[in-house]
């Protein structure tokens, strides 16, 4: 869900009851400013833990099929 800050700042505990469901971004002069998530999506972990999945040089496409061969 896209916000302006003002919005946001208007209606804070919705914006914060809404993170359960959605990300909420934040925009100011029509720029994302800001990100809101919950705390428990440490998006940064899961990127880590991704290093090293694929052997070499992949595109997209490989990417993907190796990912669903593996579900």
């Amino acid at each position: 869900m896209v916000i302006t800050a003002t919005e946001l700042k208007t209606n804070l505990g919705k914006y914060l009851d809404s993170v359960d469901r959605e990300d909420v971004l934040v925009t100011k002069n029509g720029k994302i400013v800001a990100r809101i998530t919950r705390p428990e999506d440490n998006k940064l972990e899961l990127l880590d833990s991704l290093v090293g999945c694929l052997e070499g040089a992949v595109d997209f496409d490989e990417a993907r099929t190796n990912r669903l061969k593996r579900q």
